[in-house]
């Protein structure tokens, strides 16, 4: 098995910029009245290991253009991972034809001129990182070992891993906007196994970061998973009731994104939320405040401009649990009558302010009695009506501490209802990903259980 890396960087801003140029000419030439493309490289090493062997090494290196051309109201698309001149004249012949044989949507068009990103501040998003195959592989393997050194009954693993991309995104369009972004994604993470007679627990634990320095050392992020793994030893069921429920950081994540989509345009224009209808009024506890910050250094969801060319801003999205604002890209804007907030692709970095001193520890004393959730299993959230029931498992809690760790439960409720039950909201922010959150006490759920 080789483990030499491609020797190729990326190619220049330079090298691809006349690409897009190109093919927004030849949309021009071909009758479109207007125009977009994305061109995207990227370069990434994952490595992984189990017990010690070493399952995968994978080098990648991509490269695609896609082309978006507008006939008045009809749009095409097209792509291609072949940037040769008539490579690119092909797709832009491929992306007019679609667009001429499609129908008319009254909405479909670039996002409006004026609100195209004009300042481009350096947010600090690219550190590559040229670690070797070799390396990688000894990172995740001195991870791992740590996971079994954690506690004797961790014997078994589903893995280590080491990952690093580095990519290149440039997008264009016939208003004249240009915009490059260049960033960098660095993780490692751990899934260990302990095992008691029969019984078997899962544990992982990961970091990551845009720049490898920024990352947990890997011999603690393999102590953590093989921790989690061995406390989870002993799970049972409990008797069905409604309680307080706590989520850790990593896990409160995944309520602010069930916020975030219920937000989203597309949701909206589609009737397909229950917080329709719902800005300027209280959706959240008065004590929850969140705002939108694209331009935090290094952070997973940074960004100058969104996949439109529309310049991102920092907005207030909750203010005392009150709904300050929609994302919106210029379709869904369009179809409800209002403008493109610049969140064609999502939102840029959700913050989510603490109200309570402490973290995990701290808020289960605060709670005295209920539920901790550590991992959440299935899809159940509707999202018209806010429905919410997933199976879970985690740790009871009685008297301020874990009592005893608890599997094969459902937690249920209304998001909106749980939104609104918000008590507290640590200070143990987890900044890996675009929701920056810390651990939240929801008052009350059902958690349904064994039969009581």
């Amino acid at each position: 098995m080789t483990t030499q890396p491609p020797a190729q960087n990326l190619p220049s801003v330079a090298e691809l910029q006349p690409r897009l140029a190109q093919a927004l000419e030849l949309a021009t030439r071909g009758g479109a009245g207007a125009a977009e493309a994305h061109l995207g490289a990227s370069r990434g090493l994952s490595v992984s290991v189990r017990m010690g062997e070493v399952e995968s090494v994978q080098f990648q290196r991509d490269r695609d253009l896609s082309v978006t051309v507008y006939f008045g109201q009809r749009t095409g698309s097209a792509s291609t991972t072949d940037l040769s001149e008539a490579a690119l004249a092909r797709t832009i012949e491929a992306a007019c034809a679609i667009a001429k044989a499609g129908g008319e949507d009254p909405c479909m068009g670039l996002a409006d001129a004026e609100l195209m990103a004009k300042e481009f501040p350096d947010l600090d998003l690219s550190h590559p990182w040229d670690v070797s195959a070799e390396t990688a592989i000894e990172m995740a393997r001195e991870a791992e070992a740590a996971a079994f050194a954690a506690d004797k009954r961790v014997t078994q693993s589903e893995g280590a891993s080491v990952d690093t991309r580095h990519s290149l995104h440039l997008y264009a369009n016939t208003h004249g906007f240009f915009g490059q972004r260049d960033a960098t994604d660095h993780s490692l993470g751990v899934a260990a196994i302990a095992v008691q007679g029969e019984a078997m627990q899962l544990g992982h634990w990961y970091t990551s970061s845009r720049r490898a320095a920024d990352l947990d050392a890997g011999p603690a992020v393999g102590r953590k998973a093989g921790e989690r793994a061995a406390a989870r030893l002993g799970a049972r069921g409990i008797a069905t009731r409604t309680a307080p429920v706590l989520f850790p950081a990593e896990v409160a994540r995944g309520l602010f994104g069930h916020f975030i989509g219920a937000i989203s345009g597309g949701a909206l224009h589609r009737r397909a939320s229950f917080l329709l209808d719902k800005l300027g009024q209280p959706v959240f506890a008065s004590r929850v405040n969140a705002r939108q910050l694209p331009f935090i250094l290094r952070a997973a969801g940074s960004s100058a401009y969104d996949q439109e060319g529309v310049a991102t801003r920092e907005r207030v999205l909750l203010d005392q649990g009150v709904l300050g604002g929609y994302l919106l890209g210029s379709y869904s804007a369009r179809k409800m009558g209002l403008v493109s907030t610049g969140n064609a692709g999502g939102i840029f970095n959700l913050v989510v302010d603490s109200t309570f001193a402490g973290g995990l520890e701290a808020l289960a004393r605060e709670m005295g009695e209920g539920l901790i959730v550590t991992d959440l299993m299935g899809q159940g959230v509707n999202n018209v009506t806010g429905d919410y029931s997933r199976g879970a498992s985690g740790f009871w809690v009685e008297n301020g501490a874990i009592a005893f760790p608890v599997q094969e439960v459902t937690i249920a409720g209304n998001l909106a209802n749980i939104f609104q039950g918000i008590q507290a909201i640590g200070d143990d922010v987890d900044t890996r990903g675009g929701v920056r959150c810390g651990s939240v006490l929801v008052e009350a759920m059902t958690v349904a259980g064994e039969a009581g």
